[in-house]
């Protein structure tokens, strides 16, 4: 949020209350410029990480701000290995405001990743997640889930063990990939680095693009989910 514009102590300042420039309001000033000048024009708010709590969290504040005429014109937010950005008011708060704006939230969440799964969730207090989970495994098999599995990453002890087992194959595939999948999946010899750290600490090394990149030109839907996106790809084109 300060990374927003945010201010300590002092909450959102006035528009042009001081020579500093907070991104939200740039952004939002940008995006009005540009959307004024195609009417039929829609918006996709989208990130990785950090920059898919950024994103939900742009909206967040386009809808506690009643920004009506752009929250209208946002076809939807696409975030990738993002962590949780809020409690359940909040969880509660922006589930009505999705629904209010017809507006599309969707969380990719790639196996292991150890960043969608923090802060802790206890399901009273901390942090929640909402929106809907599409969840890829480590063959790229998606399916839509409403937490990803294991959820606080470490609360089961024996689960370490398969994060290792996997780790294992996540390497052995980064081999295997060039020739199964062709030559464009060949990985670069630090990320073959990066996956033998990865036997060590394998939420981590999960977390990297590659991943997700490999999960959006290979993952697989079930059938009347890719029915569904096919239509809402029509409907934007």
């Amino acid at each position: 949020m300060k990374a927003l514009g945010l201010q300590k102590r002092k909450g959102w300042p006035e528009l042009g209350s001081n020579q500093n420039k907070y991104a939200y309001y740039e952004i939002r000033q940008r995006l009005r410029k540009l959307l004024q000048k195609n009417k039929n024009a829609k918006f996709i708010l989208t990130g990785h990480s950090l920059g898919g709590a950024l994103a939900i969290l742009f909206l967040t504040v386009l809808a506690i701000h009643e920004e009506e005429w752009l929250m209208d014109k946002l076809e939807g937010v696409y975030t990738f290995g993002q962590p949780r950005v809020g409690d359940n008011q909040l969880k509660e708060y922006m589930e009505k405001k999705l629904e209010q704006y017809d507006v599309r939230y969707f969380r990719f969440v790639y196996c292991n990743d150890i960043v969608p799964r923090v802060p802790y969730d206890d399901d009273n207090v901390f942090f929640t997640h909402f929106g809907t989970c599409y969840y890829y495994n480590s063959s790229y098999e998606g399916k839509v889930i409403k937490e990803e599995p294991n959820k606080n990453y470490f609360s089961v002890p024996w689960t370490f063990v398969k994060l290792r087992l996997n780790a294992i194959w996540e390497l052995n595939r980064s081999f295997i990939f060039p020739y199964t999948r062709g030559p464009e999946y060949k990985e670069s010899w630090l990320m073959k680095t990066m996956r033998i750290f990865g036997l060590v600490f394998p939420g981590l090394v999960a977390h990297m693009p590659q991943d997700y990149v490999n999960a959006t030109r290979l993952g697989s839907l079930p059938l009347d989910l890719q029915s569904t996106m096919h239509q809402l790809d029509s409907k934007v084109n």
